[in-house]
């Protein structure tokens, strides 16, 4: 292995870290959702696991393809920006129309009083208000393949310059590691963050919040997104 290897193998894994951090993106969905779904950290840690390596590995597809047909740099971050504006937007989409369901669903679950004959006040819950457990595994199985299909979308901007920095010496072996590289910084960043944000959670109290808890969590990933929309310009 070469010095110039070395050094960008390092300047892969620095850039990958810098580049997950600065992106809420890629933790924040994830660490709301499986908040709401109150999941356990582990299941959450897995989602954040095949989200991160679906969103490197279309990155590293599209720099395969760029290197096997010679396409030109500027084609391909063109392509990459593309890519990452459809990903922005997806998510903006995504987050406010699961706030909508979230409203809807916090509405309907709004329980109703009765005053009985011995002076007491009593609070039920309508039982359209209780969808059954499999409609909800089914929503909630659908909603983490969406955020899932949104991570292959949204692209790693910086890692295709780097791949084809040993693709022009025709290093396959440096073009594997800079990948290998920036692949498991990027994902090793990102369930670092999920884990100490899905931590802090754990010291709130949403009982205020509960029945409009998945509308709170489509408003923050919808505005995870603008922000994102916002760092671009």
């Amino acid at each position: 292995m070469t010095e110039a290897t070395l050094v960008l193998i390092g300047a892969a894994a620095t850039i990958a870290v810098m580049h997950t951090l600065a992106g809420p993106d890629h933790y924040l969905p994830l660490v709301i959702l499986g908040r709401t779904e109150k999941w356990s950290l582990k299941k959450i840690l897995g989602w954040t696991a095949l989200c991160g390596a679906g969103h490197v590995l279309s990155s590293i597809l599209v720099g395969a393809l760029g290197i096997a047909f010679g396409w030109h740099v500027n084609h391909l971050t063109w392509f990459e920006g593309v890519r990452g504006s459809i990903a922005v937007w997806a998510l903006i989409a995504f987050g406010f129309v699961y706030m909508s369901w979230g409203i809807f669903r916090g509405i309907r679950g709004k329980g109703h009083s009765h005053l009985h004959g011995h002076s007491h006040l009593h609070v039920h819950d309508h039982p359209h208000a209780h969808p059954h457990h499999d409609d909800v595994a089914t929503h909630s199985s659908k909603t983490w393949w969406a955020i899932f299909l949104i991570f292959v979308l949204g692209p790693c901007e910086p890692l295709i310059p780097m791949l084809l920095i040993p693709a022009a010496e025709h290093s396959v072996a440096a073009i594997a590691l800079v990948a290998a590289t920036f692949s498991a910084a990027t994902i090793a960043t990102m369930m670092g963050c999920v884990t100490l944000a899905h931590m802090g959670f754990e010291l709130i109290e949403f009982k205020v919040v509960r029945r409009y808890m998945h509308a709170f969590s489509g408003f923050a990933i919808g505005a995870s997104g603008l922000l994102i929309l916002l760092l671009q310009f």
